[in-house]
């Protein structure tokens, strides 16, 4: 897979851009603030319908305008495929694949597979849990389309039952209904425990032997998952809970609140590890990421490394160069220093300038 061509318009700080990428390596460098990122998040809503930010569609448009376009040209196995994305301020974005308009989003899901890392990424070990749940779902949403599915329900439907909780307290009758909501979060909810399981059974596979070799063999890295709930006590857990959940106005049971463990032996490195430990951890998780979609795909990745290079010291930034190998690569820097350095091999570099970009 990779992507032939790019254009914006009315894009953040873009009026216009056509971009046409190389099969390898292609260089985006320039100031801070410049319009780099832009770039990357342009692909990345092309693949996923999102921001990697989760910034919403009306803040990405050009501030004195309505619309924004988007248009990716890609190829696999010598065939083109068109992605076209039209987000408007007022309504919900359009999205026509080879000219014809796709009614869910889901039909756009695994055309093109992207891995995002940027120096964010390399705080998912030590930060919040929210940050590796979010890792975990933006990745098994480009992978799996019923996963996408049980997850967009499920959300909704624990924002439903937060509103319900909260006009409980003026409305207390309104409590008979509860256990409706409940019947289906546990329908959704096991399905997400279930498939997120699996996720981390197959990313285990996988990154146990790249945090050996990144490590110096001096570390065997195991991902736990840890589920709020078990499947099997799930609706036992959400009843015992109600009480709880009435008087916080907010439902406090289920994946919403899963989270993910870093074992290196007996070491939690989530909590006790060194930062270079979790750094280490955090790149091999994001490794792993591309080698699981190889694997699950059949297809390579396009891999855009949003100024990550800066935050690697030379060993780790060898590691990741070694490893791109004849994936698609699009990576953003403020100079080429760390590239000539390295005498890593560029096939395509462009300046960006205030929304100008020069080949």
């Amino acid at each position: 897979m990779i992507i032939k061509s790019l254009e914006l318009a009315n894009f953040r700080n873009y009026d216009f851009l056509d971009i046409h990428f190389s099969n390898g390596t292609n260089i985006l460098y320039g100031d801070n603030a410049q319009g780099k990122t832009n770039i990357l998040e342009a692909i990345y809503l092309s693949s996923t319908t999102k921001s990697h930010k989760g910034t919403k569609d009306k803040d990405i448009i050009s501030f004195d305008q309505e619309e924004s376009h988007i248009r990716t040209i890609l190829e696999k196995d010598g065939i083109e495929n068109k992605i076209d994305m039209h987000l408007r301020k007022s309504k919900s974005k359009g999205i026509a694949i080879n000219g014809q308009k796709i009614k869910k989003a889901a039909e756009l899901l695994g055309l093109l597979n992207v891995v995002f890392f940027s120096p964010e990424d390399l705080g998912i070990v030590k930060n919040g849990p929210s940050e590796r749940r979010r890792f975990v779902d933006m990745e098994l949403c480009q992978l799996d389309s019923f996963y996408l599915y049980n997850l967009n329900h499920y959300n909704k439907i624990v924002n439903q039952r937060n509103k319900l909780l909260k006009d409980m307290y003026f409305n207390p009758e309104l409590r008979d209904t509860l256990n409706i909501w409940d019947s289906q979060l546990v329908s959704f909810g096991s399905k997400i425990i279930e498939r997120r399981k699996i996720f981390v059974e197959q990313l285990n596979e996988i990154i146990f032997e790249i945090h050996k070799k990144l490590s110096g063999n001096k570390e065997e890295l195991i991902i736990v998952y840890e589920p709020d709930t078990l499947i099997e006590d799930y609706e036992h857990s959400l009843i015992a809970s109600q009480e709880r959940d009435i008087k916080l106005k907010q439902t406090t049971v289920g994946p919403h609140r899963d989270d993910f463990s870093f074992m290196a032996g007996n070491i939690d490195i989530r909590k006790f590890g060194s930062q270079g430990q979790q750094r280490t951890a955090a790149l091999s998780l994001k490794l792993s990421e591309i080698e699981l979609v190889k694997k699950l795909t059949k297809d390579n990745p396009v891999l855009l490394l949003d100024d990550v290079l800066s935050e690697l010291d030379s060993n780790r930034q060898n590691y990741l160069l070694n490893t791109i190998g004849d994936i698609q690569t699009i990576i953003t820097c403020t100079g080429l220093d760390e590239f000539v350095n390295n005498r890593f091999e560029i096939n395509k570099v462009f300046k960006v300038e205030n929304g100008n970009v020069v080949e």
